[in-house]
């Protein structure tokens, strides 16, 4: 790993600048939270499990197991992002976080999406009707597994060396069964009742474009591409799309469904 005392005066500004990033982003991030906690109604989504009766092949009986607030899950994902950008800002961790960027590698930055954007994907998957426990849970799992190869890609590679593209494909793979699952959710809705509200549509593909986005930053960064020779300037990337996305996303579901 690259350490900090070697770097140029410029990029050390550049490393004490994120700083500054990241407590205005914690802030940003928990103010929206708690602006939704306030405004937000008692507007609720349906878990429900679905078990056997009787033997294989028999038809399956479905219950409500609960009623998750979309108020205090959307806080939660905003929660989590502010969390992560005030840890990083906080003394003694943000030299932590400063050596890691010197080196091309932000964990902290996977560990926190690994959750936020897992539940962020399963509120998307709720709003397009999918509600079986089991396949909330996967679509989790899966969504984190793909945040964790991104994880995987900077533990792989190291400065000069040739780039080993495998994790980014594994993630982008994976990343994609989720999509593809509400996708196919969204469209057989649509297709069966043809009254699926424009504000989901919005919100697949506004959240579906944004989250590409981040791939695509991984992409350039690792292929040096203009302004993506310097880590740091992909890191500012991924801080600005995590901002749009989560407001995003935020903002979408509450304007048509949990206003007051």
């Amino acid at each position: 790993m690259a350490r900090l005392e070697e770097a140029s005066a410029t990029e050390v500004t550049a490393y004490r600048s994120l700083r500054i990033w990241n407590v205005s982003l914690a802030v940003l991030h928990a103010t929206q939270a708690i602006v939704i906690l306030a405004l937000s109604n008692s507007f609720t989504l349906p878990v429900t499990i679905s078990f056997l009766k009787g033997p294989p092949g028999t038809a399956a009986s479905t219950n409500n197991v609960y009623n998750l607030r979309i108020g205090p899950a959307v806080a939660a994902f905003l929660l989590l992002a502010a969390l992560d950008h005030a840890l990083v800002a906080a003394p003694r961790i943000h030299r932590w976080y400063e050596r890691n960027l010197a080196g091309e590698r932000n964990p902290a930055r996977w560990w926190e999406y690994s959750l936020s954007a897992s539940l962020m994907v399963v509120l998307i998957a709720m709003l397009t009707g999918i509600s079986d426990l089991s396949a909330l849970i996967a679509i989790f799992g899966v969504n984190a597994a793909m945040i964790l190869f991104g994880l995987t890609m900077e533990r792989a590679n190291r400065l000069g060396r040739p780039v080993i593209w495998r994790p980014f494909v594994y993630g982008c793979l994976a990343g994609a069964v989720p999509w593809i699952a509400i996708a196919v959710q969204l469209g057989y809705s649509q297709n069966q009742t043809g009254n699926v509200p424009g504000f989901v549509f919005a919100i697949f593909a506004s959240l579906f474009v944004l989250f590409n986005s981040f791939a695509l930053n991984m992409f350039l960064q690792y292929r040096r591409s203009g302004p993506w020779r310097s880590y740091l300037f992909g890191e500012r990337g991924y801080l600005v799309l995590s901002l749009v996305a989560k407001s995003v996303l935020a903002w979408q579901v509450f304007f048509p469904t949990l206003m007051k």
